[in-house]
């Protein structure tokens, strides 16, 4: 078979933002038992993809409080190993071991492991999903819920709750559909707690004797019943680690932010010691890891090297990028680039292309989109694609139902013969093994101090001070997403638009109308009182 009439372009090369881009800053947090700063005379290389890092410039003043002081680091490509302030090794020789451990819930603070003096902990952060039927409408309403999901001017931010109710009970019919044709619930709960327990392995093989809790965002557990369970086990530091290997404001930015909520409120909290990792997309081992995931399934095609890789992302809303400067979309890119770079490596040089999926609304999300591009890559003769769920670390019901079915029959319809699909990371040894090395690398930042430098944005570097963080990208907290703003009439795309926000206003009418008189539709559903 000949190659695609028309060359795949590479995300890298269509957009030049990717180029520019830095990843997060760089913040830590320090408890207010603190009496002194700990002084970083270089930033730790946390990355396997190695960085050189000059020497600290840190001013403060004499008489100033401990926690205005800060670290402030500069870093461009070239460290190596011997030029890290902490190495592995050195770790190793204070990390002691300790008492057995145990995911459960119903460990005694006694059993909880510790270095030195310091029961250590790992927070793994995730989406969440319904385990059964009817667990999806709930599970939609807390998704639709989330301020950082559906975003409504201040005026109407009261009808937020009214709204994801209507919203998720509309939705849960289709919803329901798509999780019976996968078994009747989401896996992600039992992938989860399965990566929890190999990543307690690991760190114990590493002689860190950490306890791994899992915080999901819109189900069970929920992260207030993981930080429970931490406060009861006496953790005093904790490395909290989203399981999104990509920043995103509506993804590890929504998790963060409550978990910072949570913190502010707890005065436990307030005096643990804890670090964020707040992406880890360009570490060694997972670009390793997703290499060999792609190499494995390349290798059951016919012809591997006529074959289309077809990297799918989960979808945001563009003015997510546009106007809150979320940089999901340069991490994208860069993440798969660097996929891309270890592949050649390995003597594969396939067309490849990155899409994005999962767009619900009327609104521009990131383009282009997953269904179109396969179109498209049928009209242009592509007969074999490998689809690569690029933002997801666990299998659920947007690769198992929405590409495996959804995109595949799809595909096929399209003139595409071979169709294959890299599985979900999941428990796959390199990658949980580079988490556990990204967690020991953060661990000698768990008490220090420093602020966000946009100019030395390293995104493996852990961070605390979580809203700094979201306010590098989101200082405004605007209302996303705004529509597009030329009005046409007909069934144009901006048309469509415009329905979409002369329906929404229509709806947050009547949702106004409903609760200020209590007569209605939806009360007599008995929906609304729901919230009294």
């Amino acid at each position: 078979m000949n190659s695609p009439t028309h060359p795949i372009s590479s995300p890298s090369s269509s957009s030049s933002s990717s180029h520019a881009f830095r990843p997060p800053p760089v913040l830590t947090y320090a408890s207010r038992n603190c009496k002194f700063p700990m002084l970083l005379p270089q930033a730790i290389c946390t990355s396997h993809k190695m960085y050189r890092c000059s020497r600290v410039h840190v001013e403060a003043p004499i008489n100033s409080s401990p926690l205005k002081n800060y670290i402030v680091t500069r870093c461009s490509h070239g460290c190596s190993d011997a030029q890290s302030l902490f190495s592995k090794q050195s770790l190793k020789k204070h990390l002691l071991p300790a008492g057995a451990l145990s995911t459960s819930t119903t460990q005694s603070v006694s059993d909880t492991p510790f270095v030195g003096d310091d029961k250590i902990g790992v927070l793994l952060l995730n989406l969440g999903g319904p385990e059964t039927l009817e667990d999806v409408q709930p599970f939609l309403f807390n998704l639709f819920a989330d301020p950082d999901i559906i975003r409504l001017p201040r005026l109407f931010g009261f009808l937020q709750k009214p709204l994801a109710q209507f919203v998720s009970v509309l939705r849960a019919p289709k919803s329901k559909e798509g999780y019976a044709s996968i078994g009747g619930g989401s896996p992600l709960r039992r992938i989860t707690d399965a990566q929890a327990e190999e990543l307690r392995k690991s760190l114990w093989a590493k002689n860190v004797r950490a306890k791994v809790y899992v915080g999901m965002r819109y189900w069970h557990p929920f992260t207030e019943e993981a930080i429970e369970q931490i406060k009861k086990d006496g953790i005093t530091k904790l490395v909290v680690l989203p399981l999104y290997p990509q920043f995103s404001i509506s993804t590890s930015g929504s998790s963060l932010r409550l978990l910072e909520s949570i913190f502010r409120e707890d005065e436990y909290l307030v005096n643990m010691q804890h670090t964020v990792i707040p992406s880890w997309y360009q570490r060694e081992g997972y670009i390793k890891a997703m290499a060999n995931l792609i190499e494995n399934e390349l290798n059951g095609f016919e012809n591997p090297k006529e074959v289309v890789i077809f990297f799918s992302a989960h979808g945001v809303p563009l003015a997510y990028v546009e106007e809150a400067g979320d940089p999901y979309k340069a991490e994208m890119e860069e993440c798969v680039d660097l996929i891309m770079e270890e592949l050649e490596k390995r003597n594969i040089t396939n067309s490849y292309t990155l899409a994005y999926q999962s767009r619900v609304g009327p609104v521009e999300w990131l383009k282009p989109y997953t269904d179109e591009t396969i179109i498209d890559l049928g009209k242009k003769g592509v007969k074999s694609l490998l689809a690569v769920p690029i933002s997801f670390v666990s299998e659920h019901i947007e690769t198992l139902e929405e590409i495996d079915v959804e995109y595949k029959e799809l595909a096929l319809k399209s003139g595409i013969k071979n169709w294959g699909r890299v599985p979900a990371l999941g428990c796959e040894s390199t990658f949980i093994s580079d988490l556990a090395d990204a967690v020991i690398e953060s661990l000698p930042y768990v008490g220090a101090m420093a602020v966000s430098n946009l100019e030395a944005r390293q995104s493996l570097v852990p961070l605390g001070s979580v809203e700094e963080l979201l306010a590098a990208y989101d200082s405004q907290r605007r209302e996303l997403p705004p529509p597009v703003m030329v009005w046409e009439w007909g069934w144009t795309k901006s048309a469509e638009t415009w329905n979409g926000r002369a329906a929404m206003l229509a709806v947050l009418l009547l949702l106004f109308l409903e609760v200020t008189t209590g007569e209605g539709f939806l009360h007599q559903w008995g929906i609304l009182p729901l919230f009294r």
